[in-house]
């Protein structure tokens, strides 16, 4: 019994029997999509009653792939309750490593664009990353960047900050983390003995294992891309967007949105989401948020001196961790106008310092000690933006 069907059993469906599977309906061409209406995030949501039953002209084939990731983003499509009985009323879900048993021969063996969805999540970090997103690429008629990490690089992105790239990482942690370094002192071993080898001749046959790449990229420095929904990981809103376009389109024939849209984000920053109340004082200090006790609820979290994300970040999620008196820290990626989040975060946060003609108290040296608090400031800044940024990575000297 596969998963779906077992969740099925959980929630005890009553429903109509399903109608014969019918030839696979196909999506519309990409200029049809790209007429289409959007789906900002203050949509109405609706046509979630579970039990739809086979859509009239028979299920799609739906993809969905785990790249270089945490596993939230699949975690968050499970959380969607119900409404998962609708994913499986509407497509046979003919890769989904966390849920049904598809294999990547079977993928390889489909024809070109037999697959109608796509949904990707995670970064491009290593060779088996690459092949999958291509290969579902070219059997896929649309493909979705799903969460933080397909649409802007993520957490794993922050290795680009490794400027010996690959190699030094796989150094640290085979030779320099102290379990590691133990390991080899008592064993006698030396550290070519246990990296990690892309192929290895065992008794058995080849085995194989993945080529870590120096350069973390996004999903759509990759391939081409339909849709993102943004995210660390989506919220349930945005994927009941996405569901309610698919169940609009396969069981009435309703067009899906624009190429390039994301979904569930609004066409403002995080701030004017937000429900705390901003009176741009000027601040002298910046803190993590566990040095700041009695946190004031109703406040703007930077008028406190905490540092939050929320002015370079896009809109959408509802801002829930700022509900929780947790600043933002931009996993919904840069507003509509801005390229750079980091360096816009960065400005937004030095225009609260008082150094204005009329409140000037402090110079460029008084600057660089308040931030120098901060131990990891591109970590902080690019948490997940790091991929789509302009510093792109670090380097040696030299270049790489």
């Amino acid at each position: 019994m596969g998963f779906i069907e077992k969740v099925k059993g959980i929630f005890k469906r009553s429903d109509k029997a399903e109608a014969a599977p019918a030839p696979a309906k196909e999506a519309p061409a990409k200029e049809a999509v790209a007429k289409a209406a959007e789906f900002p995030a203050d949509s109405p949501i609706d046509g979630y009653v579970p039990g739809l039953g086979a859509p009239p002209g028979g299920k799609i084939n739906l993809a969905i792939y785990w790249a270089a990731a945490c596993g939230g983003c699949d975690v968050s499509l499970l959380d969607t309750d119900e409404k998962i009985l609708n994913v499986s009323d509407m497509s046979n879900i003919v890769m989904w490593p966390i849920a049904v048993d598809g294999k990547e021969k079977d993928i390889e063996a489909m024809e070109d664009g037999e697959i109608t969805v796509a949904i990707i999540n995670g970064a491009i970090r290593n060779s088996e990353n690459e092949h999958m997103a291509k290969l579902l690429r070219k059997k896929s008629q649309i493909l979705v960047s799903y969460g933080a990490c397909a649409c802007l690089g993520g957490s794993p992105a922050l290795a680009n900050l490794v400027p010996g790239g690959h190699k030094e990482i796989k150094d640290h942690v085979y030779s320099k983390v102290p379990s590691s370094a133990n390991f080899l002192a008592d064993s006698g071993k030396k550290i070519e003995d246990v990296m990690p080898r892309p192929v290895y001749e065992a008794p058995e046959g080849t085995l194989t294992l993945p080529v870590l790449y120096d350069t973390v990229k996004t999903l759509d420095q990759t391939v081409d891309v339909d849709y993102y929904i943004p995210g660390c990981p989506p919220t349930q809103k945005s994927i009941a967007q996405l569901l309610n376009a698919l169940v609009g389109f396969v069981y009435k024939g309703e067009a899906l949105p624009p190429k390039g849209t994301v979904i569930g984000v609004l066409a403002k920053s995080l701030c004017e989401e937000c429900h705390r109340h901003k009176e741009n004082r000027r601040i002298t200090n910046v803190y993590e948020p566990h040095e700041v006790m009695n946190v004031d609820h109703d406040l703007c979290l930077l008028d406190q001196g905490i540092l939050c994300l929320g002015a370079g970040t896009i809109a959408g999620c509802g801002a829930p961790c700022t509900k929780a008196d947790q600043p933002c820290r931009g996993c919904y990626g840069p507003t509509q106008p801005v390229s750079e989040q980091g360096a816009s975060i960065f400005t937004a946060i030095a225009s609260l310092f008082p150094v204005q003609a009329n409140d000037a108290t402090m110079d460029e040296d008084d600057m660089d000690e308040i931030m120098s608090v901060i131990n990891d400031p591109l970590g902080y800044f690019y948490a997940f933006s790091m991929s789509k940024s302009l510093i792109k990575r670090a380097v040696k000297e030299g270049g790489q």
